[in-house]
């Protein structure tokens, strides 16, 4: 009988794996390769194009059929409340009106649904009564929603109501936006409120037909910047720092046709150094603007400041195609004689106060007021005796 060998110790270890082992052994598979299709770089070129065409072709199509949309809701509205005046005109009773919004009000709800409320066909006969032109309103409502308008009804004057209307249409104003300039009195605020009611009256027409119009339009007095946030004390760097900062509501308060070139602009006078403040264009008025920013009062010596930066910009950064540079100066307070005495509105040099918080709207309104009847007393004054009290 044959001696079985023994396998050697070591062998035995070798050969055999533990239930541990097993366990921590796993089999690794090879993933499969993606080949990824190389994309050539004039073909991706080629495909951002045609979908930058398409995108632009697809909201084209999107905002005509808003505006179709849009004029035709409006001279519904519009052709309602013609029909609703002519019947109120044949009765001639008293609350007759009220009677028959009433009952169309019920019917037309019971009818159609929502969108039939009683001060719904109001704002169709208020539509009439403010825009009684067909050619007007369907001219209008190529450019401005129904909801503009509506918010153009409640104003009872009609040169106010024009001016909104013409710089809704220059400036492209959200419906919020027309509410918050109506709001805030953009109109009383402005150096065009307090010419005679003719001057006005032109300048709105160079508005209406896309020409442009004097600065008076443009620049207000005072300026509401209650968005910056300052508190009772602060810096002209401060001030400054936080109209970069905020520059988006800055512009929409100012006006959108302000365009931001530069802060702290450096410019080189007999080798002296001096810094604008701030540097704008304004795209309407096709000129460079300077906005120079000051915490106390006015004072005699900024004229002189104001002067030399309009002075420089008109020699070095004037374009052929632009007109004169024009200064606007931002003080905390105003001196009125100071401001006559340099006839400074007359110029290229505005003076306006700020407010940093947004002060009482009555207070604020009696103040517009009051300066509108002074300035209009003023002008009153120079004219011909023969010409006064015309319009």
């Amino acid at each position: 009988m044959k001696a079985q060998k023994t396998l050697p110790a070591y062998s035995r270890k070798s050969k055999s794996v533990s239930s541990t082992q097993k366990k921590s052994v796993t089999i690794r598979q090879s993933k499969p390769q993606v080949i990824k299709p190389k994309i050539v770089a004039s073909e991706s070129k080629g495909n951002s194009r045609l979908y930058n065409s398409v995108k632009k072709l697809v909201l084209e199509s999107k905002a005509s059929v808003a505006v179709t949309i849009n004029q035709q809701l409006t001279m519904l509205y519009w052709n309602i409340g013609t029909m609703i005046k002519s019947d109120i005109l044949k009765k001639k009773r008293a609350n007759y009106g009220e009677q028959v919004i009433s009952n169309l009000s019920v019917r037309m709800t019971r009818e159609f649904g929502k969108g039939w409320s009683k001060s719904q066909l109001w704002n169709c006969l208020d539509s009439v009564e403010t825009f009684p032109s067909k050619r007007i309103i369907s001219t209008l409502s190529r450019e401005l929603s129904w909801s503009h308008l509506r918010e153009l009804f409640y104003i009872k004057d009609a040169v106010q109501r024009e001016f909104y209307l013409q710089m809704c249409r220059r400036e492209r104003w959200s419906v919020r936006q027309l509410r918050e300039r109506i709001d805030t009195m953009l109109f009383e605020r402005t150096a065009l409120s307090k010419k005679p009611v003719k001057v006005i009256k032109e300048e709105l027409k160079l508005l209406n037909s896309n020409k442009a119009a004097s600065p008076d339009a443009f620049f207000r007095d005072p300026y509401l910047l209650d968005f910056l946030g300052l508190k009772d004390v602060f810096s002209e760097k401060d001030l400054e720092t936080s109209i970069i900062i905020q520059l988006q509501q800055f512009i929409t308060e100012v006006g959108n046709d302000f365009a931001f070139l530069a802060r702290q602009k450096k410019i080189q006078i007999d080798g002296e150094e001096y810094y604008i403040d701030l540097l704008f264009y304004h795209r309407q008025l096709q000129r460079l603007v300077v906005i120079d920013l000051k915490l106390g009062k006015f004072r005699a010596g900024y004229k002189a400041q104001m002067e030399l930066y309009l002075n420089w910009l008109n020699k070095h950064e004037r374009k052929i195609n632009e007109a004169e540079p024009i200064g606007l100066i931002l003080c905390a307070d105003k001196s009125q004689e100071h401001i006559e005495l340099l006839e400074l509105n007359k110029g290229n040099i505005r003076v306006a106060q700020y407010y940093t918080a947004f002060p009482n709207k009555t207070l604020l309104k009696r103040k517009l007021q009051q300066a509108i009847k002074t300035a209009k007393t003023k002008t009153e004054m120079k004219l011909p005796a023969g010409s006064r009290g015309k319009k």
